[in-house]
């Protein structure tokens, strides 16, 4: 058996290591990278406490208390999903929204054996949110979270592959995991096991596992993208946490060099000319195409060889993750009694990028005169400062642009 595992006690407790390192894996970034990212499964047993991340009160209040709608919920049993009419309904005078989650229908159908999955638990759940956040900062990959609640001994999907790694994280109860290795190493996002539906249940089902395990709470198990994986709960209720992680690969980086290739063809007059009209005796042949394909060949590879897929690779990049949270009442009263003294500091989570005078940020880009470019690139290391080391009306406009927040000392 090729599995990676490592046995970790109270590592959450070791300062100034990262997410991988200090809760997931017990791992370095750089050890992580050489021999587990994109290779192969890896279980830490005791990796970390999760209980300040996430807990069966933050199921509870959640599914009956926040006013959650869907798609934040699915229902799944027996490998299918049940529709969202059969849990979903309005709230009552003054919450008549048709699709908030209904407590008693979810009860019952979660008594009936299925599993409740709460989804993009990163914009739901505040301390998930805070380590989906630093993972994301940490891997460079944009991270998500869903929440898996199952019933005893009961299962809510059948073997199947994820287009996204996983780091699963079991928050309660336990879970047998039964782990294939891949049938389709590394699918991208548009191919989904579905289009392997008959491999997937071949090997499965006949295949020898590459694990087969049980999670307890703390425990972390590491899935690259393609590896064919099922669980089932015990003896008792089972609350695991799904981190996805949404990798960018080559392809994608391809795809924006074609793009930013067939922007500059786009600009080219010879590029868009018509093609001659077809005809068996005519100059295009019969599709109009005889004669030209090798020169669109050519300069096809020419623009390839020119472009710069950067600024498109990065507008993705940033397009793919939130920043974190901005709260408007406290961004007003920040900006109206804005003082040499204030404290502020660069909002997480903008993936800011200081290219000559233009910072772009996921909120934007702004550009500046090259007096503000210094105090600028200052604020990129995400220490608090004040209003008066940037100037009250550089650190004005950045709170009003939603780039600046105010600080705690």
């Amino acid at each position: 058996m090729s599995l990676s595992s490592t046995e970790v006690q109270d590592s959450g407790a070791r300062e100034g290591a990262g997410i991988l390192e200090s809760r997931l894996t017990g791992l370095g970034r750089e050890e992580f990278a050489r021999d587990v990212w994109a290779r192969t499964a890896s279980l830490t047993r005791r990796a970390s406490d999760f209980s300040d991340v996430f807990s069966p009160s933050a199921v509870d209040e959640l599914i009956s208390r926040r006013g959650v709608r869907t798609p934040f919920l699915r229902v799944a049993k027996d490998g299918a999903t049940l529709p969202s009419s059969s849990f979903t309904a309005p709230a009552g005078v003054g919450a008549t929204v048709a699709d908030q989650l209904d407590d008693t229908a979810l009860w019952r159908a979660f008594a009936d054996g299925a599993t409740l999955v709460l989804q993009a638990l990163h914009r739901t759940w505040e301390p998930v949110a805070d380590l989906v956040s630093g993972l994301s900062t940490e891997l460079g990959h944009p991270v998500q979270a869903n929440a898996y609640v199952t019933p005893p001994q009961n299962r809510g999907f059948d073997a199947h592959y994820d287009v996204h790694d996983v780091f699963v994280l079991q928050i309660e109860g336990a879970k047998r995991w039964v782990i294939h290795e891949p049938v389709l190493p590394d699918p991208l996002r548009d191919q989904p096991w579905t289009d392997h539906r008959a491999a997937v249940a071949d090997r499965a089902a006949r295949g020898t596992p590459h694990l087969d395990t049980v999670l307890r709470p703390g425990d972390v198990l590491y899935l690259p993208r393609g590896w064919l994986h099922a669980a089932q709960a015990q003896g008792e209720v089972s609350i695991h946490l799904t981190l996805g992680v949404h990798a960018w690969t080559r392809y994608a980086l391809a795809e924006h060099l074609t793009r930013a290739a067939l922007a500059a063809l786009g600009e080219d007059p010879s590029m868009r000319r018509s093609l001659p009209l077809a005809g068996p005796e005519g100059p295009g042949g019969a599709d109009g195409t005889d004669g030209v394909l090798d020169l669109v060949r050519e300069r096809l590879l020419a623009a390839v060889a020119e472009a710069d897929p950067a600024p498109l690779f990065h507008r993705a990049r940033r397009s793919q993750a939130r920043p974190a949270p901005l709260g408007p009442v406290a961004q007003l009263a920040a900006l109206s009694g804005l003082a040499t003294t204030s404290p502020v500091r660069l909002r997480k989570a903008l993936e800011p990028r200081l290219e000559g005078t233009r910072l772009f940020t996921r909120v934007g880009y702004l550009d500046f005169p090259e007096a503000d470019l210094l105090p600028v690139a200052r604020l990129l290391d995400g220490r608090v400062r004040t209003a008066g080391d940037l100037g009250l009306a550089l650190a004005g406009r950045l709170l009003r642009a939603g780039v600046l927040v105010p600080a705690d000392r």
